[in-house]
């Protein structure tokens, strides 16, 4: 079927396809972003839960480049985002949270930040791509109806096993080189809950529980954050081997495990009333590729980016969006 011309085509409107997004705009260059899902920012996610919201994916984020810094301070101006703590405790009531760099959180949930950063750039949502392949010098995505998109260059933000389904049903030929760089890269899993309590929840300030080697990694009371005045809404990640081992399960076994964790620090009378299960397939990557992008070799243009690339998590992906729309400005010119 016929489709769309555009200048770029970004897949994944998470915070690195976003940031591309907004860095071409800014040096005159169009671009429109896709996303399979129905609203952007991919696990800058926020979900209401009965009279309450909770982020299921990222929980905060933290500064540590000048370049981000400048960023945060302009949504701290704008009053959307706001120093929460400036650590956590690891499990113990008593203990203090440490002192390290400021956690910062967004006002009414993490996806506020990515419908913020969303406002003035090109994006369709519930786009679920089937296939990326080149025609001549250029690029053609094709959806799972038949709608194709056409462009001069591609930005890859998804997860990379994601981006190389994509290219491969394609049968793009990616240099050897670039492939074995891409196919090194490698993510866990995590198993999220929101779990609304009516009761008392009795976590240490200011409000989080971080414990990595935990089988239940991160507790958090949404309530206490700031973003759900209207409900306790609790979240908890799997560690990565919990994960794997419920990633089959059905949700209400997971809400189960998740629940053990959650129970010593609720009152006798607390009642979890109502939950939601979310899968993370690829949450976090282990395997990082040492550069910001990685730019296909051999083709027309086509970059990689994403938090798997140098540096993970939300500023990592950030600085990653800058960095491929910037190296697309240079391939362009």
């Amino acid at each position: 079927m016929g489709g769309n011309s555009i200048d770029v085509l970004i897949v994944g409107s998470g915070m690195a396809g976003l940031m591309a997004a907004r860095t071409l705009s800014q040096n005159g260059i169009e671009s429109l972003i896709v996303d399979k899902k129905t609203s952007v920012g991919g696990r800058l996610s926020t979900m209401r839960l009965g009279p309450g919201l909770g982020d299921v994916g990222a929980q905060f984020f933290t500064v540590r480049t000048p370049v981000f810094q400048v960023l945060v301070d302009q949504w701290i101006a704008e009053g959307l985002v706001y120093k929460w703590s400036d650590g956590w405790s690891d499990s113990s009531l008593g203990t203090a949270a440490p002192a390290g760099h400021p956690r910062y959180a967004v006002r009414d949930g993490m996806h506020a930040l990515a419908a913020r950063l969303a406002q003035d750039v090109s994006i369709r949502t519930i786009v679920p791509l089937v296939s990326i392949r080149t025609v001549g010098q250029n690029w053609t995505a094709q959806d799972n109806d038949g709608l194709e998109y056409t462009s001069h260059a591609v930005i890859l933000t998804p997860p990379v096993p994601e981006s190389l389904r994509l290219l491969d049903a394609g049968q793009v030929q990616l240099a050897p080189s670039d492939r074995e760089a891409l196919e090194r890269l490698t993510y866990v899993p995590c198993i999220a809950g929101l779990l609304r309590v009516i009761g008392s929840v009795h976590l240490p300030e200011p409000g989080a529980i971080q414990q990595p080697n935990a089988p239940v990694s991160w507790i958090s009371d949404n309530q206490r954050k700031g973003i759900s005045a209207d409900a306790a809404v609790i979240t908890l990640h799997a560690s990565p081997e919990l994960s794997r081992q419920l990633w089959d399960a059905t949700d209400a076994e997971a809400v189960a495990e998740l629940q053990k964790a959650l129970q010593p620090h609720l009152d006798s009378t607390s009642k979890i009333v109502e939950s939601i299960i979310y899968r993370w397939q690829h949450a976090v990557p282990t395997t990082l590729h040492p550069e910001r992008y990685l730019k296909a070799v051999g083709l027309a243009p086509l970059i990689f980016a994403g938090d798997a690339f140098r540096w993970p998590r939300v500023e990592g992906a950030a600085l990653s969006g800058i960095a491929a729309a910037n190296a697309l400005i240079r391939s362009l010119q």
